[in-house]
Parts: structure tokens; C-alpha cells; sequence
């Protein structure tokens, strides 16, 4: 018979970097979750993707034991990544702050793929200009 689920929690955090400090800690705390077995856990299956921030829904069982599940970075995240930015436009429509290559753009769509909506790669890169758009980035043709 399978575990009884009783919560899940989705906490984005740095990749190799997962603490009892808060977000962490008071997430987990509250469900009675081992909060040091999950920062363990994290860090050794993150390895290698430092400075990227990974979503990760947990689920917690009726025995206080967990698993969890490791997404792909937010796209914004990507993006920021492959054309080296802080942060992105406050002003996106009127300020246009970087460049981003059709190239790097299908890299983004390839990597993100598992986790939208669609399973049609053009669909999925018009998902990711349309995200490097919001943020004030221009597409190169």
C-alpha cells in the first residue's frame, strides 16, 4: 500500500547551497520533516549545478518521511545565465538591457522541455522568447 501523503511543498533553492536557515527550515519544520536529511539529500544530488536556483517539490508522508523531486531552473533564471545579467529590466517594454541569440534561446527550450507545457519545440522556444522579452531582452533574429 502506498504512503499516505499528507503535504507538499515546492521551495526553490540554490543548487549545493540548502540549509536549516529559512526558506528551508521553517518550510520543513512545520510538517516535522528531518530538515538536515533533506539539505544532505539536496546538495549531493545538485552537485555540479552551483549558481543556479532548482525547484524542488517535496512530499511529505503521514511518517514525517519525504522524497523530492528536482526541477529545471526557472527560465528566467536560464536566461540571465546565458546572456550574464544581475537581474533583469524593471522598465522591459521601454528599456531593452541585453541580447539573447535564437541559438541560445532553442539551448533554453531544450533544457526546460520536461517541464512545460507543451512537447512541441517551436511552442517551446516562443515560451522562452517570450520570457526573455518580459525581462527587457532583445532576440536576435
Amino acid at each position: 500500500m502506498a504512503k499516505e501523503i499528507v503535504a507538499q511543498i515546492k521551495l526553490y533553492v540554490p543548487a549545493g547551497q540548502a540549509n536549516p536557515a529559512p526558506p528551508v527550515g521553517p518550510a520543513l519544520g512545520q510538517h516535522g520533516v528531518n530538515i538536515m536529511g533533506f539539505c544532505k539529500a539536496f546538495n549531493e544530488k545538485t552537485k555540479g549545478k552551483e549558481g543556479l536556483i532548482l525547484p524542488a517539490i517535496i512530499s511529505v508522508y503521514k511518517d514525517k518521511s519525504f522524497d523530492f523531486v528536482i526541477k529545471t531552473p526557472p527560465s528566467a533564471v536560464l536566461i540571465k545565465k546565458a546572456v550574464n545579467l544581475a537581474k533583469a529590466s524593471g522598465q522591459a517594454g521601454k528599456e531593452k538591457i541585453a541580447k539573447i541569440t535564437k541559438k541560445q534561446i532553442e539551448e533554453i527550450a531544450r533544457t526546460k522541455m520536461e517541464d512545460l507545457n507543451t512537447n512541441d519545440l517551436n511552442r517551446a522556444i516562443a515560451t522562452i522568447t517570450g520570457t526573455a522579452r518580459s525581462m527587457g531582452i532583445e532576440v536576435e533574429a
